[in-house]
């Protein structure tokens, strides 16, 4: 499957309030959240993916719902940068983590298994093959299963995938071939979920259906639900509520803009500032088995 030309344009030095990734096609800036397709192939089997965290970083990134073609930058707390603490024994993020472009959890929607409404993001999701991303990469993945993690009472769904190209790709067709191939990665993200905040004050996090992951069949159900949101949103049937809906692929919606229209800082590939050392420690939990 040959990969669209997606590249990554940088503006501002990583590690700072300024800093953002805009995800452009064949040379044009583009909204990772609208302009890329939900889908990479038409049989519908393969998805696209925007990497936001590279396996083993600590660096919060994610798509910016509010900005004009929602650019990934830092995510923000009190006017300091966030970075997720190493909880014994996780370093950073155990597996390359971003967005499934046109999805969204809706708000304003109870979902009727988790009894708890969608958290206003695109889907998550957890690539797990071998290969280390870099943040605004665009990966083609192969959907394996889902978790349910309840977060601050909202339905935060976690995705699990590999990358097409991984070597495990053809052997894994469904979550139970995951423990088979990769055993204990399902538990270990499970735990990493539950107590990734508990360093910071915040309490154990929660999961619905008791912490089970749900397979390849339900996973593709959560997926094909969060589009028709996005669909309804992106079309102006649910309220936005701050969400830029700008693109510039879509013509028929209120927000399409032609691409010379919409302006975009130039690069500048400023270099990396340093992180904080503190940023290394490693916090033991007694919420951690």
């Amino acid at each position: 499957m040959s990969a669209p030309a997606y590249t990554v344009r940088k503006v501002g030095a990583a590690n700072t309030l300024e800093h953002r990734l805009f995800i452009e096609k064949d040379g044009v800036p583009v909204s990772p959240f609208h302009d890329i397709p939900l889908y990479a192939n038409e049989q519908q089997t393969v998805v696209n993916m925007i990497v936001e965290v590279p396996r083993w970083t600590n660096a919060k990134l994610e798509i910016t719902k509010e900005e004009t073609l929602n650019p990934i930058k830092q995510d923000v707390k009190k006017g300091k940068l966030r970075y997720v603490r190493n909880c014994f024994p996780h370093h950073g993020y155990i597996w390359n983590y971003g967005a499934i472009p046109q999805t969204w959890e809706d708000p304003n929607v109870e979902h009727p298994d988790t009894l708890a409404a969608g958290d206003n993001d695109p889907l998550d999701v957890c690539e797990i093959g071998w290969q280390v991303s870099y943040p605004g990469e665009v990966k083609q993945v192969k959907v394996l299963g889902v978790m349910a993690l309840l977060d601050e009472g909202e339905t935060d769904w976690k995705i699990i995938a590999i990358d097409v190209r991984d070597p495990l790709a053809p052997k894994l067709n469904d979550i139970e071939d995951v423990e088979t191939y990769l055993p204990g990665l399902l538990r270990a993200t499970n735990e990493w979920f539950r107590i990734y905040k508990m360093p910071d004050g915040k309490p154990e996090n929660h999961f619905a259906f008791s912490g089970e992951v749900r397979n390849k069949k339900y996973a593709n159900e959560v997926i094909k639900e969060t589009a028709e949101a996005w669909k309804k949103l992106i079309s102006g049937k649910t309220e936005p509520k701050g969400i830029s809906l700008v693109n510039v692929t879509l013509k028929d919606t209120a927000d399409y803009k032609v691409a010379s229209e919409v302006e975009v800082p130039a690069a500048d590939n400023l270099a990396d500032l340093p992180v904080d050392s503190s940023i290394d420690k490693w916090f033991f939990l007694a919420g951690s088995n």
